[in-house]
């Protein structure tokens, strides 16, 4: 074989192996699209020859409900709004200016926003560029009167609450989550989103090369279930007069945070739900601290001080250990695993009846009223009352308050929380305790929902319901008898009725911090309920740090004030 022929038998070789070799990487690059890659490419296939269509339900709305009439005025509603894009492609470089300049006007944009827009609707082979939203009828319909070729809208919902900051700790807000999903937080909005939201449908088919449905191809279609509407408990009316006037105590009193609710003691039906610092759901981003989402009736415990002293009267009058008339004489002071416990301003009362250490809320007489039931017992009572334990309002983000020193060794433990320190409570927890004690003894399920209506036209409506029966009839009315005492003679004549007989009581609380309790600085309370004779309605009003000394001046006249107008608005007649 000649030398030529060699070289070609190489070049011949060579070249068998590189088309080998072009061959294994052809194959292996198929079998990597076609196996490994398989779903990513038939994904793409789907998003390119088939429709896939979420349709989206529309979110159910929120009503109040008169107490009055019966009538639903709205409280969280959908509305149809706008959103304006451009499709620069369909733009002709010479109109660009000129619609920005006319978008900016009719929209009231600044420079910043206006070059922004500029940038968008320049950019060259663009099929979509966003430019605004929640854009309304009235600028949709001044937009269009300018015919500018490439700028659309699509319609969309938008959640409105058409009552601002009223009831806003309850609602909550529609916003979005870490992940920009909608989602609704907080409240009402929070616990029912699954509810409210309803279920997507959507549409699956396939269409052909100019984007029309091929009908023998088939279609799978599953509608949207719109969201179930809610009919609240809350009265409008009764809302606005009692949160108003928490909102003037706020101000005025200059406290940090300030709570009130009122319940229906014969059904815990929810009246009003008010908490402040609050915040607009219509525009919910615009807090300057997200504290101000907290429904701090529900949300923030709290040790309630002397309103929980009628509550371990209760215990002793249930069990026979006294009555009203049960005398004690004052030690003074009290010294208890190594602690002392003093009456406020180391007041000393000599010999008094229960009524009357009530009435003076003196320290050392509910010590010894908690001493007689003896631990095991109280602890029981209270849990029976639901302190230590979540209400179970339909409400995202309750609290359960904490009464785990009763579990404690000593008896200074119990001896605290007699006049309510060393525990926790939030003052929907409180309503609800003052409730059974208005009503003969019932511990009844809070609740805030009275309808909820499915868009198939089924109804759900609540019914109240009875957790416990914690105290009997007879040590109930004994109790009212004694709290309407302590509104007439004893430290809250601030609350004393002209119309009504009401009963309740004051609670001036220290506030624990950090190596003991902080001075200068309490929590204000005033618990009752009214008319006394039959009772209706039971209220707790709570301000948290108010620049006053005592609660007869600040939660007491806020009671007395919201009390007397939700009963003339109910139409309860006068007792007195």
């Amino acid at each position: 074989m000649s030398t030529s022929d060699t070289e070609d038998v190489r070049r011949l070789t060579l070249l068998s192996i590189i088309f080998a070799l072009l061959a294994l990487i052809i194959i292996g690059r198929l079998f990597y699209l076609q196996i490994m890659q398989y779903d990513y490419y038939s994904t793409m296939a789907l998003n390119s020859h088939e429709i896939y269509e979420k349709i989206h339900p529309d979110r159910g709305q929120i009503f109040f409900k008169s107490a009055k009439d019966g009538s639903e005025p709205p409280a969280a509603i959908n509305t149809i709004e706008y959103l304006l894009y451009a499709v620069p492609n369909e733009i002709k470089k010479e109109k660009v200016l000129e619609i920005v300049d006319e978008l900016s006007q009719a929209l009231s944009l600044g420079e910043e926003e206006k070059n922004i827009i500029l940038e968008k609707i320049s950019k060259n082979n663009d099929p979509y560029e966003a430019l605004a939203k929640r854009i309304t009828e009235q600028q949709m319909a001044n937009i269009k009167s300018f015919a500018f070729e490439g700028i659309h809208f699509t319609p969309g919902s938008h959640r409105f609450y058409p009552e601002g900051n009223l009831l806003a700790s309850v609602l909550g807000f529609y916003g979005f989550d870490a992940e920009g999903n909608p989602k609704g937080s907080y409240g009402l909005e929070g616990y029912w989103e699954k509810d409210l939201a309803g279920k997507s449908g959507l549409m699956l088919g396939e269409k052909g090369a100019l984007g029309s449905w091929i009908t023998l191809a088939g279609r799978i279609t599953k509608e949207a279930e719109n969201g179930a509407d809610l009919v609240l408990t809350i009265d409008r009316a009764l809302e606005y007069q009692a949160c108003e006037r928490l909102r003037q105590g706020f101000k005025e009193f200059k406290a940090k945070s300030a709570s009130l609710v009122m319940v229906e003691v014969n059904s815990g039906s929810i009246l009003a739900m008010c908490s402040f610092p609050d915040f607009d759901p219509n525009n919910y981003s615009k807090v300057s601290n997200v504290s101000a989402y907290n429904n701090t009736t529900i949300f923030t415990p709290y040790e309630p001080g002397s309103v929980f002293k009628p509550i371990t009267m209760s215990i002793g009058l249930d069990l026979d250990l006294v009555s009203p008339n049960t005398t004690f004489t004052d030690p003074c002071v009290r010294k208890m695993n190594g602690r002392e416990i003093h009456n406020a301003l180391n007041k000393c009362y000599g010999q008094v009846n229960m009524t009357e250490v009530l009435e003076n809320s003196i320290n050392t007489g509910v010590v010894w009223v908690e001493e007689k039931v003896a631990s095991e017992r109280f602890k029981k009572y209270v849990e029976k009352y639901g302190f230590g334990q979540k209400t179970g309002i339909t409400l995202e983000t309750e609290a359960a308050g904490n009464i785990d020193s009763l579990t404690r060794k000593g008896g200074i433990w119990g001896a605290n929380a007699s006049f309510g320190q060393g525990i926790s409570a939030t003052p929907l927890q409180l309503a609800m305790a003052y409730s059974a004690i208005a009503n003969g003894g019932k511990l009844y399920k809070p609740y805030i929902v009275s309808e909820e209506h499915f868009s198939n036209g089924k109804i759900e409506r609540t019914k109240p319901e009875i957790v416990e029966q914690v105290i009997s009839q007879h040590a109930s009315k004994l109790l009212i008898g004694m709290l309407v005492s302590v509104v007439e003679n004893g430290h809250s004549q601030e609350v004393r009725s002209e119309n009504y007989y009401l009963a309740g009581k004051t609670g001036t609380a220290q506030i624990a911090g950090p190596g003991g309790y902080l001075e200068l600085a309490t929590n204000h309370t005033f618990a009752g309920f009214g008319p006394a004779s039959n009772p209706r309605l039971a209220l707790v009003v709570k301000y948290e740090q108010p620049q006053r000394d005592w609660a007869d001046s600040t939660a007491g006249p806020v009671f007395k004030e919201v009390m007397e107008y939700a009963l003339h608005y109910l139409g309860v007649p006068e007792d007195r």
